[in-house]
């Protein structure tokens, strides 16, 4: 139980990390506002109380889905 319990907490923290490096990269594209207002804006724009629920409950969805797919093959 312990075992599976610290799988899927790595699994979710790997998910959110994915969710969050996409949203900072997005601010560094052509049309993001990161390249004219630097990193620590991007960052600030990135980190907010709404895309923490976003990440949170998105990892839990895939989790919750990836496991299921993984029990049925």
């Amino acid at each position: 139980m312990k075992k599976n319990g610290l799988r899927a907490v790595i699994e979710i923290g790997f998910i959110i990390f994915l969710f969050y490096s996409n949203l900072l990269m997005g601010e560094f594209e052509r049309s993001g506002m990161g390249q004219k207002r630097g990193m620590v804006w991007a960052i600030r724009d990135v980190f907010t109380t709404a895309n923490f629920e976003i990440a949170t409950i998105a990892a839990l969805t895939g989790y919750v889905l990836f496991e299921s797919l993984r029990k049925k093959f």
